[in-house]
């Protein structure tokens, strides 16, 4: 295993950073230095925005910029909280994500996060039934146009987000059942879905072979990864606590050693500090803790 190693930008630019945002410049410089080969891009404003950025001379300017620090893209995650593609009308939630392809093909990025924006909540059967088929209609009509583009739209799930259990996460994937649509599969959003079943309306569902059994059941729909280590707690009690590696409860030796098969393809690795206010320093030492356990996991 190989893998392009990045950081999320979004990690200085929530939670702690939300009153002084991190300029995107000042990130790149700090993830060239840090050892990292690329970014993901945070899609809320100050960083990267189809706004921001409106011409195509404009964002090859910016791409020039991420070049110029010996960088590459390897994502870009998007703002869709005004329109739940489970809640919303289609054509709104489509529009937008034709501009976000529009701007990923300016930038030569090829994969966009997306997640349900709606929090976990039970609903009756009716109408969860119909959300479903709202969510999946909205999501392969998204795939469909994202691969005309050359572009794969990946699924972030996690505690703080509507379908948050293994079953449904398969369910959905299965579902949409399109190449261009696959799940993103963040090391911490798994532990705490599949190990602790946090924030899961109902009765919880777990899984005894941990973040392993997770990733071995949705084997062939992982088009992306995330990697952070989970101490078992949420974040505010809405997501994912974003713990440092190695102070947490997954072993990524013993899990990149077996799940080798499932995620070895996958080009980019991305490094997700989010909500963190120690990531400056915590990502600095992610990069050689993620590299000694690839090298004792080969």
């Amino acid at each position: 295993m190989n893998p392009k190693l990045s950081i999320g930008s979004w990690a200085f630019a929530f939670g702690p950073f939300a009153a002084s945002p991190w300029p995107f410049s000042r990130i790149l410089q700090y993830a060239s230095e840090a050892g990292y080969d690329g970014v993901e891009i945070n899609g809320f404003a100050p960083h990267p925005t189809p706004e921001l950025y409106p011409t195509k001379e404009s964002r090859q300017a910016l791409l020039e910029e991420i070049q110029s620090y010996g960088l590459g893209i390897s994502g870009y995650a998007p703002d869709f909280t005004a329109v739940p593609p489970a809640q919303c009308e289609p054509a709104d939630y489509l529009q937008l994500m034709e501009s976000y392809i529009q701007f990923c093909v300016d930038l030569g990025i090829d994969t966009i996060r997306v997640d349900t924006v709606s929090p976990p909540s039970a609903l009756e059967e009716t109408e969860y039934e119909e959300q479903f088929a709202r969510l999946v209609f909205t999501w392969k009509a998204s795939a469909e146009l994202a691969a005309a583009s050359g572009i794969r739209i990946v699924w972030e799930f996690e505690p703080g987000f509507w379908l948050n259990k293994p079953s449904e996460i398969k369910r959905l994937v299965e579902t949409v059942g399109h190449p261009s649509f696959q799940i993103l599969f963040d090391t911490s959003h798994a532990y705490m879905s599949g190990v602790v079943g946090a924030r899961q309306p109902g009765e919880k569902e777990v899984l005894p072979g941990g973040i392993t059994e997770f990733a071995k059941l949705l084997d062939g729909h992982i088009g992306h990864f995330h990697l952070i280590d989970s101490d078992g707690t949420l974040h505010d009690e809405e997501t994912s606590t974003h713990a440092a590696f190695g102070a947490g409860d997954i072993d990524f030796t013993a899990f990149l050693k077996e799940l080798k098969p499932v995620v070895a393809d996958i080009n980019w690795w991305c490094v997700d500090f989010c909500f963190n206010a120690e990531v400056e320093e915590w990502g600095r030492e992610a990069v050689p803790f993620i590299r000694k356990a690839i090298k004792e996991a080969d």
